[in-house]
């Protein structure tokens, strides 16, 4: 019985904690988007796969590598992170934005990019499916980003880290019929700027 309450009271605690962790993030220590990461790591991590699995580039490429990349370039950054939705959704934007770098970059070795006269195997794999459609999609969430900068989070948060429309209603206190006629409004965003006319 004891084991009960004390295993409640740490889950009670740990939303206080990293409400804690935003408010220093917020006063500028850095040391704490390092702790957010600690604290949300599986959750970050399954954004990761996800991200690998949309981006078509978990070929070569794994998810924990990734979510370190994603690490090192969100702590290279003066970000600010006022809340969880805000610091996942900025997560999964650097990680789309790795994986369309790592896209172009075996688009430019398959290419001949860093040609070299040498007796290893130099073969790069065939690409990978879809992975043409990353560029564009994430150079139109960059338009929609600058368009409605709260729509392109909500395509972070549904599309890239998975979300349903319940857990984006509770993190952004709003109804879900809100979050879905938003929705809405994102893909026909999206579909404008993507489709080939």
């Amino acid at each position: 019985m004891s084991d009960q309450s004390g295993h409640d009271a740490s889950e009670a605690a740990q939303p206080r904690a990293v409400a804690a962790l935003f408010a220093a993030v917020q006063g500028g220590d850095r040391a704490a988007v390092d702790a957010l990461f600690g604290v949300l790591y599986r959750e970050l991590h399954r954004v990761a796969a996800r991200q690998l699995r949309i981006g078509a580039a978990q070929a070569t490429l794994g998810a924990t590598t990734l979510l370190h990349e994603c690490y090192l370039d969100m702590s290279a950054r003066a970000a600010n992170f006022p809340d969880r939705p805000r610091f996942i959704a900025y997560a999964a934007r650097a990680m789309r934005n790795l994986i369309v770098d790592y896209i172009r970059e075996r688009r430019a070795l398959k290419r001949g990019g860093a040609f070299e006269l040498t007796a290893l195997d130099t073969q790069t794999p065939d690409p990978v499916p879809h992975a043409d459609e990353m560029p564009r999609l994430s150079q139109a969430l960059a338009e929609l980003e600058q368009a409605d900068p709260a729509l392109a989070e909500l395509v972070d948060l549904k599309f890239f880290c998975g979300f349903s429309y319940a857990d984006i209603a509770a993190m952004r206190g709003v109804s879900e019929r809100t979050v879905q006629r938003d929705w809405k409004k994102a893909r026909l965003y999206l579909h404008d700027v993507l489709s080939p006319d």
